[in-house]
């Protein structure tokens, strides 16, 4: 029987890097979109639709997100679509709450945590 592979542990620059992106009203209203619609994602158009954005700030914004790791692209005909990079987010959860609890002996780190899986 294979054993799943679990991801590493979020780096602090890989946080950092996350977390700047995220800290953008734009772009954090853009990936909250694209996790209400993943896996699938959503064509840049209709993000920028959606949002009321403009073409070339919404691909800056994209372009932000995706250096941070945070969605993913892919072509489709025409179409460029975005989609959230859901472990990327589990991954820093756990970067969050790694010591959960820890000071007072408990053990309540959520169940994505590095903490929780060892």
């Amino acid at each position: 029987m294979e054993s799943a592979t679990l991801p590493s542990p979020l780096t602090t620059p890989d946080a950092i890097k996350a977390f700047a992106a995220l800290a953008q009203e734009s772009r954090l209203a853009i990936f909250r979109l694209l996790v209400e619609h993943a896996p699938e994602g959503l064509a840049a158009g209709a993000i920028g639709e959606a949002l009321g954005v403009p073409a070339a700030t919404l691909s800056f914004h994209l372009k932000e997100l995706l250096h941070a790791g945070l969605v993913t692209s892919r072509q489709a005909g025409r179409f460029v679509y975005y989609a959230p990079v859901l472990g990327t987010v589990d991954r820093l959860v756990g970067f969050l709450t790694d010591n959960c609890c820890v000071a007072s002996g408990n053990d309540c780190a959520p169940k994505g945590s590095p903490r929780a899986r060892r």
